[in-house]
């Protein structure tokens, strides 16, 4: 959900002498050359990587920080990524508390083994983005995407801030930011309520962390806190708040007021690789282990339970690196780490071997070209993608990321059981799908449009089985810097230009078995924006806006004469799917007539149910029904009013 009327002009500030002073304290890096053996003790990250240590002076740290807020604050559209990181130690003091604000592609980790070993009192926040004048200063979160912070304990100190920014740390986000292994002292804020209105705030995911004190929720619409400990509660809910394995969540037994929806244990997790440095300074990269049925953080008792593996079996990636030359890497059995920049792929990056790890910092993003489909992972177990964003070019792709390549379905619709034959061939050779060791997206996101044009028939195509999708947001954008005219024929915004220029037909496909999503953000596509067609599939949290700029009801007509397409369509022949807390919104503001039959369409069988559904109505646009033509109309004369349904099928 954005707001995309109003934009500020994005800023190229040189981050001056400061950067260079913190990256020379940190170590002197190697010459970037990637042929060469990696030094385990001070690997070459590139030029957008800040490694520091609690050696290094406060204020040279506290400058560097602050050059980096004041360059990514307004940057939404720019092709600039940093990441800033910790090595154990403490950072900031009562006396002088370390406060930064994250801007956009910014990222903020530790590089300790568990949370505790980087210590940091003082703030690291996200406040709104005031995108008006004086007169009507638009205080908003519904951009402020794309950035996160992890691995690391935070004593909430924000002394010296006016007394309003002294009461919490803010993270006042939406969609593409995460919150991981984090150990935080202290209050916290989901919104900022210290700015000028409206303060709205959209939707963020918190995993494996830890609150002694109140979560703030406020404006946040929707949110997914998975696997965490709640010690201080959490203050309220908008529309969609779940709650999955999480210590201390609120009960849902009121819902829908207040909107809750909790799950003692999370089916199936897995938490995001991370960058370390351990106790002989070696750096490596820890990738956790698969649970199912958990609870709780996973580093409660300890090391997280997993595997390590030395920074030297990576192939570490720079932006204009070939792809040939980062596929011999994967194919020898390296690992891949994509430090930050913006990398052009016209020929696909190939994940083949089993439990290969890509590992991307600070919103490193690869960007179509050529109509090429920039990541394929083959049918096989274990790999982990991890923080990296996918974008569409100006040719169509026909993929963004593909993860399996479905050949098995397409022999055995050909050839009878050879997909049996193939299965038993994988099965010997260690190559077989294991519910034990799933493929694992965590915190991939997708963009069609926005900084360039794009188009792509499906962004994330899921092939295989026993897939985990942890923390995706799939985005067709409903607002950019493509340079559409406006007004008039062109649509409010430029939309109808957009509709017909940047194509995006579906979102999410799913067609293997056994895919379970934790925290499935889709936005906009111009058809289905999800479509479920493997069996037993599970989401927990779905957040779905229809797309804002259909020209005309015919163009938001399906051939059969269905108005519209629901934003998650579990396919006809399904027996078996299970979603908790789902939300599908509408605000067809290009066209304010245009209906849509069902937010969310379901076979009517035993063995589909859907836990805590809703729609809702921001101000443009109809939705007839939540689900399969139950639940109430959300016309615009309902704006922000949702229409819920607790379970379908009734029980």
């Amino acid at each position: 959900m954005s707001n995309p009327t109003v934009h500020g002009p994005r800023r190229a500030l040189a981050l001056g002498a400061a950067l260079t002073m913190v990256i020379a304290t940190a170590g002197t890096a190697q010459a970037a050359s990637h042929g060469s053996k990696i030094d385990p003790r001070n690997p070459d990250l590139g030029p957008h990587v800040v490694v520091v240590d609690p050696a290094t002076p406060q204020d040279e740290i506290q400058q560097t920080l602050d050059d980096l807020a004041e360059r990514q604050t307004d940057a939404e559209m720019s092709t600039d990524r940093y990441a800033v990181l910790l090595k154990p130690g403490s950072y900031g003091s009562a006396e002088d508390p370390l406060q930064a604000r994250i801007g956009y592609y910014t990222e903020v980790s530790g590089l300790g083994e568990n949370p505790g070993d980087v210590d940091v009192r003082g703030a690291l926040e996200v406040y709104n983005r005031c995108l008006g004048d004086d007169a009507a200063p638009n205080c908003i979160a519904l951009v402020n995407f794309w950035r996160t912070i992890s691995n690391l304990h935070l004593t909430v100190d924000s002394g010296g801030q006016d007394g309003c920014r002294a009461t919490a740390n803010f993270w006042a986000v939406s969609q593409a930011v995460s919150m991981r292994r984090l150990d935080v002292t202290g209050p916290v804020s989901l919104m900022d309520y210290c700015t000028a209105g409206p303060q709205y705030a959209s939707g963020g995911y918190i995993a494996d962390s830890r609150f002694d004190s109140a979560v703030t929720n406020g404006s946040q619409q929707q949110w997914l806190t998975r696997n965490s400990e709640l010690g201080g509660g959490w203050s309220n809910a908008v529309w969609n708040q779940v709650f999955s394995g999480v210590v201390g969540a609120p009960d849902d037994s009121a819902f829908p007021d207040p909107p809750y929806t909790t799950l003692d244990t999370t089916p199936v997790s897995r938490e995001k690789p991370y960058l370390y440095v351990d106790g002989k300074d070696r750096w490596k990269v820890r990738v956790p282990a698969a649970q199912t049925d958990s609870s709780g953080v996973s580093w409660a008792d300890g090391p997280t339970a997993g595997r390590s593996i030395g920074i030297e079996n990576f192939y570490i990636a720079e932006p204009g690196d070939s792809e040939g030359r980062i596929n011999a890497a994967l194919l020898s059995g390296k690992h891949l780490l994509l430090t930050p920049g913006v990398y052009d792929i016209d020929r696909s990056l190939l994940v083949t071997r089993p439990n290969t790890v890509v590992l991307g910092i600070g919103h490193a993003t690869l960007t179509a070209r050529k109509g090429a489909v920039p990541l394929r992972v083959a049918d096989v177990p274990g790999v982990v993608v991890a923080g990296v964003t996918i974008d569409a070019g100006e040719k169509e792709s026909p993929v963004l990321l593909q993860v399996g390549s479905g050949a098995r379905d397409r022999l055995d619709g050909r050839f009878g059981g050879l997909g049996d034959l193939i299965d038993a061939f994988k099965g010997r050779h260690g190559l077989a799908a294991d519910p034990a060791n799933p493929v694992t997206l965590s915190d991939v996101y997708f963009r069609v449009g926005g900084p360039h044009v794009g188009s792509v028939d499906t962004a994330l195509e899921v092939n295989s089985d026993h897939v985990l999708i942890d923390h995706t947001w799939v985005w067709r954008g409903d607002h950019g810097v493509e340079g559409f005219p406006t007004g008039g024929e062109n649509g409010v915004n430029g939309d109808t230009v957009r509709w017909n220029t940047n194509v995006g037909r579906t979102g999410v496909r799913i067609n293997g078995d056994d895919v379970t999503a934790t925290g499935l953000f889709v936005e906009h596509f111009q058809e289905f924006n999800t479509v479920w067609n493997g069996e037993r599939g599970t989401t927990v949290l779905y957040q779905n806006e229809l797309p804002y700029d259909p020209p005309t009801q015919d163009d938001w007509t399906r051939p059969d004469g269905t108005l519209g397409w629901a934003g998650y369509k579990v396919a006809d022949d399904v027996t078996e799917h299970t979603l908790h807390g789902g939300g599908v919104y509408v605000f067809n503001q290009n066209n304010p007539d245009i209906v849509t039959e069902n937010g969310f369409e379901v076979p009517d069988v035993p063995g589909v149910n859907l836990h805590h559904v809703m729609t809702v109505n921001l101000s443009a646009g109809t939705i007839e029904h939540v689900v399969n033509g139950v639940g109430d109309a959300v016309p615009p004369s309902t704006s922000g009013a949702p229409e819920y349904v607790t379970r379908y099928p009734a029980p």
